[in-house]
Order: C-alpha cells, then sequence, then structure tokens
C-alpha cells in the first residue's frame, strides 16, 4: 500500500501550504482550534481552481460531543451534497450512541449521502466505549479509514492500541489506520520504526503567525478563553515538507 499523509486545513492559505508541501490529501475542515468543523462550499471551490488534490471533508456541525440529533444529521447530509457538487472526493464522519458505542442507525443518512465516495470514521472512535470494536464496527459499515490517536490525547501515547489496531486491520483487511494527534516528522519516523506497518499519518502541520494588525484592543476574546486573536495558525510547507521526507525514509 501507497504511504498516505493527510493534512487538516482550515483556510486556502493552509490549502496552499499543504500541497506545495507534498501532502498526498487533504482533509478540509473549519474552526481546527476546536478540532475542526464543517468547512464552506465556497472554500473548498477556491481550492479545487487551484488543484485536484484528493479532498475529504469533514461534517461535524458542532465542537462538543458525537450524539447528534435527528436535525443535525440532517443538516449534514445536506451539506455533504453540496461539498459533492463542490469537489470533494470523500467526507470524514462518525456519530456515538449514550453508551459510547459506533450508531450506525444515526449515521445511515451520512452513509447513503457518502456513497461512491471516500469514506474515513473520525476521532470519535477516540472516546468511544471500546476502540477495537468501533473499528470492527466501522469496518462492516464500509468506511475506507479510520482517523485515532488510539484513544489518547496524543498518538504517542497510545501505542499500544495503535499496534493493535494495526494488527486488526491486516487481520481483517480492514480500514486503513489514520494516525493523528501529535503527528510531526519525528513522531512519523518514532512510529515506523516501532510499527512498520503504519503507512497512514494526519498531522495539521500547523505554525504561528504574527497578525498584521497594528491596532490591538486587548481583553476582548471573541471566542473562547485563551484563545489569541493577534496569532493566526497556518499549515506550515516546511513542517509538511520534512513530514512527507519521514513517511518515505
Amino acid at each position: 500500500m501507497t504511504p498516505i499523509l493527510e493534512i487538516c486545513v482550515d483556510s486556502l492559505a493552509s490549502a496552499r501550504a499543504a500541497i506545495a508541501g507534498g501532502a498526498d490529501r487533504l482533509e478540509l475542515c473549519t474552526a481546527l482550534s476546536v478540532g475542526g468543523l464543517t468547512p464552506y462550499a465556497e472554500l473548498l471551490r477556491q481550492i479545487r481552481q487551484e488543484s485536484n488534490i484528493p479532498i475529504r471533508c469533514l461534517m461535524r456541525p458542532r465542537c462538543g460531543d458525537f450524539l447528534y440529533t435527528a436535525e443535525e444529521i440532517s443538516m449534514m447530509a445536506g451539506q455533504m451534497a453540496e461539498l459533492k457538487a463542490a469537489g470533494a472526493n470523500g467526507f470524514v464522519i462518525g456519530c456515538l450512541d449514550v453508551n459510547g458505542a459506533l450508531d450506525a442507525r444515526a449515521m445511515r443518512p451520512l452513509l447513503q449521502a457518502s456513497q461512491g465516495y471516500g469514506l474515513t470514521l473520525h476521532r470519535c472512535i477516540d472516546v468511544s466505549r471500546d476502540i477495537l470494536q468501533t473499528y470492527r464496527d466501522a469496518a462492516a459499515l464500509g468506511f475506507d479509514t479510520v482517523l485515532t490517536s488510539s484513544g489518547a490525547a496524543s498518538c504517542m501515547t497510545g501505542q499500544e492500541i495503535i499496534g493493535q489496531l494495526l494488527t486488526l486491520r491486516d487481520a481483517i483487511s480492514g480500514p486503513e489506520v489514520l494516525i493523528g494527534a501529535g503527528v510531526n516528522a519525528d513522531v512519523i519516523i518514532s512510529l515506523r520504526q516501532q510499527f512498520p506497518s503504519a503507512r497512514a499519518f494526519h498531522a495539521s502541520c500547523k505554525s504561528e503567525i504574527e497578525s498584521s494588525m497594528v491596532f490591538r484592543r486587548q481583553g476582548v476574546p471573541m471566542g473562547l478563553p485563551g484563545l489569541d486573536e493577534w496569532h493566526i495558525h497556518q499549515t506550515s510547507q516546511a513542517a509538511v515538507c520534512r513530514a512527507r521526507e519521514a513517511l518515505l525514509a
């Protein structure tokens, strides 16, 4: 199987940097500072004017848990139609039930909307009750990829589960294990040394760019406490290049 470096981006500038750095695929979203939300179709159109790189769109209507209402699911299904028309190649979805299991019934409209497109189970697996069972359920539902940190805050602290997922992938010819959360070039090198069969990684490769604003009113946050309005997080082309080199080394 060909190694995959997927870069998650939430702006045109980040998409350009990821593409120039050698990304194999983009995960497109908005609001990476809260883990990513559903992207704008117009942003996807802007990227498509410049590149035909494979793009999977994150379907997440809000931050918080993955227990969605019928209205939220209906909205996501409608947005998927818009994103397909704008040039999406696939989608990144996931719903859990109240007991932390993958909710196939709730996901049915999303699975129907994604037929014929690439399909990733997002990191809802990392807060599910049984990660290995969730992976098996995802395989049964037709997902081709599972994005996971192995149920830990970062992939480096969940290496035992990563190893188990990779073994399960090979045993059942299951979805690709896309390793994420804290991934950079050094992490890729370390994990591939420990797990030679690891071949798919997901990273943001973010850097912090100083705002060009000269006038800056302090003490007026626009969102969550601690967020700084005067620094912009953007994908670093150099960091993507390093991650790509590490993956192919």
